[in-house]
């Protein structure tokens, strides 16, 4: 019975470790920009836009649509940079797991 109080702590441990995760994940803020910065859009750990900053240039009538498809750029800029950096912080948890290939946690 000691290996399965060992597996007890391992899992305690690793429930620990990603409380810890996913609370840093959540105070992550990551900044997405297109339009070579003229767009720039900040989403927080969760996915939720914290800030838009456009540059005043772009506020023109006749190029909405530019600013439609540059704001929509700079959203999908941030959220693969939050992707990425979630990515990165949980593979930091797995490290050492014997996972089997191409699984992920949180299941």
């Amino acid at each position: 019975m000691k290996d399965l109080g060992d597996i007890m702590k391992q899992a305690q441990g690793l429930q620990s470790k990603m409380q810890e995760i996913q609370e840093k994940i959540a105070a992550m803020e990551v900044e997405g920009a297109s339009g070579g910065g003229m767009v720039r859009i900040v989403l927080n750990g969760k996915g939720y836009a914290k800030a838009v900053a456009i540059e005043p240039s772009l506020m023109k009538e006749d190029d909405r649509e530019v600013l439609e498809d540059l704001i929509a750029a700079a959203i999908n800029d941030a959220k693969a940079k939050l992707e990425t950096r979630s990515a990165e912080e949980m593979k930091a948890l797995t490290a050492g797991l014997p996972l089997p290939p191409g699984m992920k946690l949180p299941f």
